[in-house]
């Protein structure tokens, strides 16, 4: 599969996210605000991100249905 550095960066950071809301579900632990505090300007542009690159990802789809066809 033809992935960029773009693609595991953001990967890594929606994982990150995905981790971050299992501990809030589990525990009501949210380890960014623990980090860098509550819904500071720090931490809003951390799940701001995380939001834009779960968006992205979504071509993730497309691009991995593309490979498959050829």
């Amino acid at each position: 599969m033809n992935t960029n550095w773009l693609d595991y960066t953001l990967l890594t950071l929606v994982i990150i996210g995905a981790i971050n809301w299992g501990l809030i579900g589990f525990f009501r632990f949210d380890l960014v605000a623990f980090i860098f505090g509550d819904m500071s300007w720090f931490t809003r542009i951390i799940y701001a991100i995380v939001g834009l690159g779960g968006l992205y990802l979504i071509s993730l789809f497309g691009r991995i249905r593309s490979i498959e066809e050829s």
